[in-house]
C-alpha cells in the first residue's frame, strides 16, 4: 500500500508517517522501481500500535519502549506493566492538577457579581498581582 493509504487507515497524516519512519518508530518501508513508498501489513500493524499508544497519551520514547518490548513475545510483560503504571501516575498527576485549576476557576467565578468590567473579580484575578510592601 502507498503512504497515502497507510495514512488513511490509521487515521494519521502522511506527514506524520514520515516522521515515525524518521525517528525509528516504524521501519523503512520497501521501495517500487519508481523509488515509491510501500507498506505492508507489518507497517499497518506497526502504526496503529503507536496512534492507539499515543491516543492513550503515551510519550514517544514510551511507545519506543512499548514497540521493543512487544517485538520479543516470550519475554515477561513486568516491563510493560511498569511503563503503564508510571503512565497512570502521571495521569493522576495531571487529574490532580486539573481539578486544583477548577476549583480555583470555579471559586473566581463563583466570586462574580455581574457588574462592570471595571469591578471584575475574574478580571481581577488574572490580572498582575499587587506586591505588598513591608
Amino acid at each position: 500500500m502507498k503512504i497515502g493509504e497507510l495514512a488513511n487507515a490509521t487515521a494519521s497524516k502522511v506527514e506524520t508517517v514520515r516522521y515515525y519512519e524518521k525517528i525509528g518508530l516504524l521501519p523503512p518501508p520497501a521501495r517500487t522501481s519508481a523509488n515509491y513508498r510501500t507498506y505492508g501489513t507489518d507497517h499497518l500493524s506497526r502504526l496503529s500500535f503507536i496512534r492507539r499508544a499515543r491516543d492513550l497519551g503515551f510519550t514517544l520514547e514510551a511507545v519506543r519502549e512499548l514497540l521493543t518490548l512487544s517485538d520479543d513475545k516470550a519475554q515477561s510483560c513486568d516491563a510493560v506493566d511498569g511503563i503503564a503504571r508510571i503512565h497512570l501516575t502521571e495521569i493522576d498527576r495531571k487529574i490532580a492538577d486539573l481539578s486544583a485549576l477548577r476549583g480555583e476557576l470555579d471559586r473566581v467565578i463563583g466570586s462574580c457579581r455581574h457588574g462592570t468590567v471595571a469591578d471584575c473579580k475574574i478580571i481581577e484575578t488574572l490580572g498582575p498581582r499587587k506586591m505588598v510592601s513591608a
